[in-house]
């Protein structure tokens, strides 16, 4: 009782601006509602609650659900806090709510973007029409197998070049272009469409396409028509990455629209999901759910999980319907991203095999960041890695080093053995590296990588890395059968660059 009068008097001299130090001058606590907006995040409302020294609260967002503010705390009128929306990859900045007549004003960086909206005090129903829905997710189960993949998925996908900027006549040119490269008849099948196709619901929920994407089903039957399949892109959460229609609490909708289009490949990027799909339950649940929906379609869709390697998803990856699951953050067009993600954040050989795929991102070869040899040896790892070939620069006017990189059939061929085994790390120097992948015919690829940024010598002992004495060897980028390898193999690796070989054991009594 005593506490309440306390409170009473601190916020009536608050509200007369003469509480000082760390105890706010004006009592925010309650609920209020934010003005309609369309910027991101979207924020719906918000509630305070607590003491002096112990409040808490929660804001509402259509992007990410219902977020604790977390280190709320007060400086003078003001409210400071933070907001986490599950991605470990971006920093947090202090949100500032101010006093505002008739209400209050919350401003200040929120991750990636600037925040400036204003809220009042909630009114009778207005909290009800601005919750958030929420749905139960299914218990988990293993799905069956789906049939699909048994080599890596080999294609093009369109974020790392053209971002949103894609559209209908640009996914027409590129299905074109991988007939008239050459690139179709090496393997590159799939044409994905990543994130920026999404338009509104209509008035039964179905996702329509944006007004770049006229006719998806007849686009599909474009890419169908050139013996190639139709990829598209879409997130377990509100929005996707980049703020377009998610597929949250349109799962099974959302599938039979892409079944009824002709799509062939679903990339599912958890994105605004990461905001309440945290534990290991849920995050397998929600793809579980995709996976079942897919399914259920009876039309054949290789499932892309994209959740960045959380709760070690190849250990779980197929029991939910997966084809390939990534296994790291994003990749970007330069040598040191690359190399990190390829050398250094390897996910479990174990996991990946005819079915079910460890990815580590889509290829950057041809889009101008990295240097001729950098992308060889790019492309020399993922083949050896067993690792998804998804080529992301613009076919229409790739340069021939570009394409002799992308097209070569023996380096494709170590990728999409049939055997399907990850290759791993044999032998680490301080500037070299070598790689070692079993093929089905008994022989392995083996990778020689320099790391360092000059020209290095690299010596390998054929015993050391397991492969016996005096293989006969066939260097994959010159094409050139290179002879018995004797018990040493000495070679010079220009900088960033990578030797591709593939060894066969010495025949028997042979001298």
């Amino acid at each position: 009782m005593l506490r309440s009068i306390v409170w009473a008097l601190v916020a009536s001299l608050a509200a007369a601006g003469a509480v000082a130090g760390d105890s706010p001058t004006v009592d925010l606590r309650g609920q209020w509602v934010f003005a309609p907006a369309k910027d991101f995040p979207n924020f719906t409302r918000l509630r305070i609650e607590g003491q002096p020294g112990t409040l808490r609260g929660t804001i509402s967002s259509e992007w990410y659900g219902d977020l604790p503010m977390l280190q709320l705390r007060s400086e003078g009128s003001r409210l400071l806090f933070q907001l986490d929306n599950g991605n470990p990859r971006v920093a947090k900045h202090d949100l500032v709510l101010t006093p505002e007549k008739p209400g209050l004003r919350l401003t200040g960086q929120l991750w990636y973007a600037q925040v400036d909206v204003t809220a009042h005090r909630a009114g009778r129903g207005e909290l009800a029409s601005s919750g958030f829905p929420t749905y139960p997710l299914p218990p988990l189960r293993d799905l069956p197998d789906n049939g699909l993949a048994r080599t890596p998925p080999m294609g093009w996908n369109s974020w790392n070049k053209f971002a949103e900027g894609i559209d209908d006549k640009t996914v027409r040119d590129i299905a074109d272009a991988l007939v008239a490269t050459g690139l179709r008849d090496a393997g590159y099948t799939y044409v994905n469409i990543d994130d920026g196709w999404q338009g509104m619901r209509d008035s039964n929920g179905v996702l329509q396409p944006n007004a770049k994407f006229p006719d998806m089903k007849l686009l599909a039957d474009y890419v169908h028509a050139r013996g190639l399949k139709l990829g598209i892109y879409s997130s377990p959460g509100p929005k996707s990455c980049a703020g377009y229609p998610g597929s949250y609490g349109h799962i099974t909708q959302d599938a039979r629209t892409w079944a009824s289009w002709g799509i062939d490949y679903l990339k599912y990027d958890l994105c605004s999901g990461e905001a309440f799909y945290r534990t290991y339950e849920a995050v397998r649940a929600v793809y579980q759910e995709m996976g079942a929906a897919l399914q259920a379609t009876g039309r054949p869709i290789v499932f892309s999980l994209c959740e960045y390697g959380r709760f070690d998803v190849g250990a779980w990856g197929r029991k939910v319907g997966g084809n390939l699951w990534r296994t790291t953050g994003d990749i970007s067009d330069d040598y040191p991203t690359m190399a990190a993600i390829g050398f250094d954040k390897t996910a479990a050989a174990e996991h990946a095999g005819p079915g079910g795929w460890n990815d580590p991102d889509m290829l950057e070869v041809g889009n101008g960041g990295m240097s001729e040899e950098e992308y060889r040896a790019h492309m020399t790892l993922w083949a050896l890695l067993a690792a998804p070939l998804l080529t992301g620069n613009d076919l229409r006017s790739m340069t021939p080093a570009t394409l002799a990189i992308l097209a070569n059939r023996e380096v494709i061929g170590i990728d999409q053995d049939p055997l399907g085994r990850q290759g791993t790390r044999a032998q680490h120097g301080q500037a070299t590296e070598v790689w070692v992948k079993p093929l089905a015919d008994g022989s392995s690829a083996v990778g020689l990588f320099n790391r360092s940024s000059s020209p290095t010598p690299i010596s390998v002992v054929w015993n050391d890395v397991g492969l016996g004495t005096d293989p006969l060897l066939r260097d994959l980028w010159r094409g050139v059968d290179l002879g018995h390898g004797g018990h040493v193999f000495n070679a010079e690796i220009p900088a960033h660059g990578a030797i591709l070989l593939k060894s066969r054991p010495r025949p028997a009594n042979t001298f």
